[in-house]
This record gives C-alpha cells, structure tokens and sequence, in this order.
C-alpha cells in the first residue's frame, strides 16, 4: 500500500492528459510521454517511483510484438514478401546505415551508432495514421504506401530486438561477430520451437478452449501463449520481445486471430502506456542545454534521411513523383518503436545517459516536426517535383465528348480480358493498376494502362471521370471497389459502374453501395459451363439466357445450397 499515492498520482495524471491529447486529435503515445516528463525525477512537482509499475511496463512491448506478430503471419509474409523486403526492408537498411555511418563520422562508437541508425530509422505509424485520417488522405496512394511501410517497419524492427543487447556484452570485433553469430542461432532455434509449437500444440489448444465459450478462460490462455513463448526466448538469452512476436505469428495463421487480439489489447494499449511514460521519465529536460545543438541535427537527419530514400525508392519503382514525395514526407517522423529500441539500447548498456538524452530528443523533436510535414505534404511535395514534373508520365483526362469512354479500375486477368473485348470493338478507353508490371505489359500490349489507384478521389478527380460513359471496377480488393463506389455514387451518380466480385456476399455489399452489375465470379462460371452443356444438348439459346437471367434476377437463390440440403450433405 506504501505506493497506491503514487499509482493514483499516476492514473490521475494520465486520464487528464490523454483525454486532452484525444480531444485536440493528438496521439495518445505523445500524451504518454508528456506524462512521464511531468511525473519523473527531472522536472519539478511530484515524482513517481514505482518498481513494480517500471517492470510490469515493460511487457508493453511484450504484447505491442505479440500484436503485430498476429497481423503477419507466416502465409501473409510470403504474400507481402516484395513489399517487405523491398520497400519496407530496404528504407529501414539504407537509413540505418546512413545514420550510422553520420553518427560514426561525428565521434560516436560504433555501437551507438548503430542505435542511433536503428531508431531513427523508425516511423510512428500512429501519428501517420491519425493525421492522415484528419485529412482525409488514409484511402490515398500516398496514405496507404505510408501506412503500409510504416507497419512494416515494426516487422523489420525485430532483428533490431536480438542484435542491441549483444552489443552491450562484447567488446573486441571477434566476439562481438561470434556473439551476433550465436544469438541469430538461438533466434533460429526459438522460431523452430514456437513454430513446432505452434502447427502441433496451439490450434488444438484452442479449439479445446473456445469449446468452453468462456472469454475469461480464452483470454487466460492467450496471455499464456504470450508470455510462455517470451519466457523461453528470455531463456535462451533473447528479449522477451521476440518470443512474443513468434507466438502472434503462429497464432496469426489460426481462425482465432481476430479474437485473440480482441482479448490482449487492453492489456497492451495500458502496458504500452506504462511503457512510454516510463521513457518520458528518462527524458531529462536540463540535459537538453549542453546537447540541444546535437538534437537538432539528429531530427534533421531523421526528417531529411527517411524522405530522400523513400522517395528515391518509390521513383525507382515507376511511382508518380508526386506520389513518391508525399509518402516520403509521411515516413520522415520519428516514432515510438525508436524510442524503444533507445530504451533496450540504455537498459543494456549499450549508449549511456547524454547519448541516450540525444537520442530521445532527436526523435521528439522529428515527431514534432514530422506531424507537421505530413499534415502539408500535398503542398511542400508539389513545390519539390515542380521543376521535374514535365518528366513524369501525365495522367489522361477523359474528353469533353459524346463518344463513348470507358474506366478500368484493375489490369489484371479481368481487366485485361475487358480491356481486348472493349479494343475489338473500337471503344475508347483507359486503365489503371497500382502494378507497375501490370502497367508495363498493357503499355507493351499497346493499350492506354496507367499506373494508378481506381480508388484514390484525388486520381478519379484528376481524369475527370465524371465524363466517362462506364466504370468497370475489376480490382481484387472489395475495400478498394466499395472506396471507389462511394465517391463515384457522392461525385458523379450518373456514371454507371460494373464491378467484379468473388463470391455472393461482395456481390451484395457492391451492388448495395450503388454498382449497376457485380456478377459473383464463381457463380457465373457455373451458370456458363452449365449454359455450354445446355446448348450442346441442342436447348434452345434464348431459352437458357431467359433462365440465366431469371436465376440472377432471383439473386442466385436457386442455385444456391439451403440448410437442409446442406444438413443432409453433413449427415452422409
């Protein structure tokens, strides 16, 4: 009980800020921090000193791990794998390592620098996120290429977990090489475990235990798994960290993903805020004097660093360059994860007190400046690509004209198909595909493909689509379709709009949100192929399309299963 003044001090204090933080649409991290700097041992006023609060928080980062390992698991890292590591990967490398070697060449060790290049490589993608929603810019090109590298950092950020602590402990580069060595080894082994673990041991497990309908239990096993999984990677010399992450990507391939995350985040969102508050202690005010001058130039280095290489590796891409600055300017904020590792770094005795000073504030300061350049990024990317604008490819405008003129949202296997029946016929029209392969080979089949997002409002404002005769919305992306459906039904509800659809339920959801047609895919190639038979029985051709159309009129119900014949299937 000899702290339950302090705990109160410090629960007072937090609501008070959040809450203020939340009501200007600031991030709550932000908040977190200031709280921290108001409660800690440099400033003035009270000081809370708990040490049970200061171990329990860091399990934030425990769980915050855990969380994004739910969201890649191993199929969706095969699946992202060229934007993970290509865009993701390649700008955390190319910042660390220009940091790094910045930081090397103004007297830190190397050590440090290598810190210094691992945080500041860092983005806050929650400070991205919210501005970008503010704005109206999170269903943007440039908002969803920001957000998406961003997350992705924190999935690159792992390694970073194993490497610093065993910088601490070496010193001459041979042990240090073998030490690097041997904790990659164990990293190895520990996914091995969790891996064996997870595919023999955790999906039963849960089957077992979501058989008892009992959220108590099931929230119970899931801090189980977490903290079981974080307790052997400790054991075996790592963060705990990892092995929290190794379980969410196991337990991110089971059909309890959903429910498993809905069950940790409460204990996340508070232990992270623990987490943060506990750095914003760290952060000692009067130490900024002496070393506000190396602070400064570690945020420009953070700002300037992160925007030229992502732009120079979006341009390299075929992106617009509009687009590419933009998303630049996004990633140029420092982030939470940085001041994280920073945490690990001084925990481990990797950087000591002043480095660690410069360090935090550098990335402080970024975050500062960093909201701003993504709440103007349209106008400060437009005043950079000004002078090189004539060299990126225009997008076209459609017409002012009585012909007929066609949209294709997608230049994949549907869109391409689309695209050869509409040329065949001598119907104008323009297709755009965020591909950059698939805009090469449409190009290369001579058609106008333009490398684009059909559901970005700035890109269907740009091309006036407004004076299209037709939409054809044929991405694979039923969110994409329903964000483009919206602002063609707000802007321009006399365009009609045909979209393709996978299955029955997209269908619905398209033709609700106003298409004109959205066939389900695999229904209709059913209808086809019973229609080729039909007609090679010598059935009259009006009257198989009188039947089609009366099944579709019908919304598919005839050809679909009901629950009896289902219930009979079930039983043989």
């Amino acid at each position: 009980m000899e702290h339950l003044t302090q705990i109160l001090l410090l629960l007072s204090i937090a609501i008070a800020v959040v809450v203020t933080f939340q009501r200007l649409h600031v991030p709550t991290s932000l908040g977190y921090l200031l709280v921290g700097v108001i409660l800690g041992p440099h400033t003035l006023g009270p000081t809370v000193s708990v040490p049970e609060l200061e171990k329990l928080a860091e399990f934030g980062v425990v769980f915050l791990l855990f969380t994004i390992g739910l969201n890649f698991s191993l199929p969706q890292l095969q699946a992202l794998r060229h934007q993970i590591f290509g865009l993701g990967t390649g700008q955390v490398v190319f910042t660390t390592l220009l940091v790094g070697i910045v930081a090397w060449l103004a007297g830190f060790p190397v050590a440090v620098a290598f810190v210094f290049g691992a945080a500041f490589a860092q983005s806050s993608t929650t400070i991205i996120a919210s501005i970008l929603k503010e704005r109206g810019e999170d269903n943007t090109q440039h908002g969803r290429l920001g957000i998406a590298m961003s997350v992705f950092q924190d999935v690159t950020a792992v390694p970073f977990i194993v490497i610093i602590p065993v910088l601490g402990t070496s010193v001459s580069a041979g042990v240090l090489a073998g030490s690097l060595g041997w904790a990659l080894a164990k990293a190895m082994l520990a996914f091995a475990l969790v891996f064996i673990a997870g595919r023999w041991l955790l999906r039963p497990l849960f089957h077992i235990i979501s058989e008892q309908r009992s959220l108590e239990i099931f929230t119970l096993a899931v801090l189980l798994i977490a903290l079981l999984a974080a307790w052997t990677t400790n054991n075996l010399g790592l963060s705990l960290a990892f092995g929290a992450f190794l379980a969410g990507m196991m337990l991110g391939e089971t059909e309890f993903r959903h429910q498993v995350e809905s069950s940790i985040r409460p204990f996340r969102d508070v232990l992270l805020g623990l987490f943060f508050i506990g750095i914003g202690m760290r952060f000692d005010p009067t130490a900024i004097p002496p070393i506000w001058h190396w602070a400064l130039v570690g945020a420009l280095l953070i700002l300037a660093s992160k925007t030229l290489i992502v732009a120079a590796m979006l341009c390299r891409t075929g992106v617009d360059n509009q687009v590419a600055w933009r998303t630049g300017l996004l990633l140029s904020v420092g982030g939470e994860f940085g001041l994280a590792l920073i945490a690990i770094a001084l925990d481990s005795n990797v950087i000591e007190g002043q480095q660690a000073q410069i360090a935090i504030t550098s990335v402080l300061l970024s975050m500062i400046a960093g909201a701003v350049l993504i709440r103007f990024n349209g106008v400060i990317a437009s005043r950079l690509v000004s002078t090189s604008h004539a060299e990126t490819p225009s997008i076209p405008e459609l017409p002012e004209t009585s012909e007929q003129q066609v949209v294709i949202g997608g230049y994949g296997r549907v869109g391409h198909t689309i695209a050869v029946l509409l040329h065949s016929f001598g119907i104008p029209f323009v297709a755009f595909d965020i591909d950059p392969k698939r805009v090469a080979q449409g190009r290369a089949d001579g058609f106008p493909v333009y490398y684009g997002d059909i559901s970005d409002p700035e890109l269907l404002a740009a091309i006036h689509v407004e004076r299209a005769s037709l939409i054809v919305l044929t991405t694979d992306d039923p969110t994409k379709a329903l964000h483009a459906l919206a602002y063609l039904r707000r802007n321009c509800p006399q365009v009609p709009v045909v979209a393709r659809a996978r299955d029955l339920e997209t269908s619905a959801k398209l033709l609700q949100a106003g298409a004109v047609y959205a066939y389900p895919e695999a229904i209709e190639a059913s209808l086809r192929l019973g229609a080729a038979a039909l007609q090679i029985l010598r059935v009259p051709s009006d009257v198989i399309d009188q039947e089609i159309q009366g099944i579709r009129d019908l919304g598919y119900k005839p050809v679909l299963e009901d629950e009896p014949d289902k219930q009979e299937k079930a039983a043989h």
